[in-house]
């Protein structure tokens, strides 16, 4: 026997039921104050009766709040859901934003990707701000989103003169721990894979590694440093060019721990012994650090952390006008095997 479906509850038919005009239940369901404790009583048990459930698109008109944050990733499917870090700033963020009673929207978006449909999508219609990650030196999203009138937060500085906006790692510092501990374990050519060159984790744990070596009085030397893309492959690929270039390299510096378990692989496959031939250190101490073979030596961040950050700082744009500093949190070595 088919049955018609009953037809929703109107928020008329809730102000007939409690009795007061339309404009007070609204008042009332929008959060209003100018509303009688007798009056947003029988509202609420009108609603409770019925089971009215508010139209989201309507309250956002009443409100001007979506109650929903956008997070925008710009890299690949592949690399955000193959990549620890992403897997902790997103649990991180979703945290934060569960804490505060908002919802998460997850967006992917490449270079080729970030006109069109999410320049139309990223507007105060659908989110309340937005949160952004892996952003290159040129990358002029969030200007545009700015542009829309939305407070945006970058997780990793977009380049390096920001100061407002951002919540970052003190890359500088981490990697400059790691080339001062391979320096008071008496290495003597230390090498490094860096990040991309356009991207702040990349250039900047770079000026860390070189600026640990000019605290050891040492000069850089070129032919000791590859860079890579952050991704395993590209990280034994590096190795191979370090060994083929400079034979006598007696440790490296990753810059992250995904690179660092592809040089490990290399020098496992050119029948080189981790440590005691050449010493490796990565950056991040992800969870596949611990499984390495061996255990890997890395410099600590907290992405989950991290994403908490943003959250905070997002809100509290929001919250007010006035540019609110970026946050850089601190690192510190974890001593595993590899080293």
């Amino acid at each position: 026997m088919n049955r018609t479906p009953r037809p929703r509850p109107t928020l008329e038919e809730v102000a007939a039921r409690a009795g007061v005009g339309r404009g007070t239940a609204s008042r009332v369901i929008n959060g209003g104050e100018k509303v009688s404790e007798r009056a947003r009583q029988a509202v609420e048990d009108a609603i409770a009766e019925l089971g009215y459930v508010p139209n989201a698109n309507a309250r956002a008109l009443v409100t001007r709040r979506t109650d929903a944050v956008a997070l925008v990733i710009a890299e690949s499917e592949e690399r955000v859901f193959g990549e620890p870090f992403f897997a902790g700033i997103i649990r991180g963020i979703g945290a934060a934003l569960a804490d505060a009673g908002r919802q998460l929207v997850l967006l992917l978006a490449q270079a080729s990707e970030r006109r069109g449909p999410l320049d139309e999508y990223l507007t105060r219609q659908h989110v309340d701000g937005v949160l952004l990650l892996s952003l290159h030196d040129d990358d002029e999203l969030p200007d545009r989103i700015r542009a829309h009138g939305l407070p945006v937060v970058v997780g990793g500085r977009a380049n390096e003169g920001v100061q407002h906006g951002f919540v970052d790692v003190d890359n500088v510092q981490g990697a400059g721990l790691a080339v001062a501990h391979l320096v008071e374990r008496g290495r003597a050519r230390i090498a490094t894979i860096a990040g991309p060159a356009d991207m702040v984790a990349g250039s900047s744990r770079f000026q860390g590694y070189v600026a640990g070596l000019a605290a050891a009085g040492r000069e850089l030397d070129e032919r000791l440093v590859e860079r890579g893309d952050f991704g395993q492959e590209s990280g034994a690929a590096a190795m191979r060019a370090l060994l083929d270039r400079s034979p006598d390299v007696d440790a490296v510096f990753c810059a992250n721990d995904l690179m660092a378990l592809g040089a490990l692989q290399t020098l496992r496959e050119a029948g080189r012994r981790v440590p005691e031939d050449v010493a490796v250190v990565g950056f991040e101490d992800a969870p596949v650090a611990l499984s390495a073979h061996p255990p890997l030596t890395t410099v600590h961040q907290s992405p989950e952390q991290m994403g908490r950050e943003m959250v905070a700082l997002l809100l509290e744009t929001m919250a007010g006008p006035e540019d609110r500093p970026g946050r850089m949190l601190p690192t510190y070595l974890v001593i595993r095997d590899s080293s």
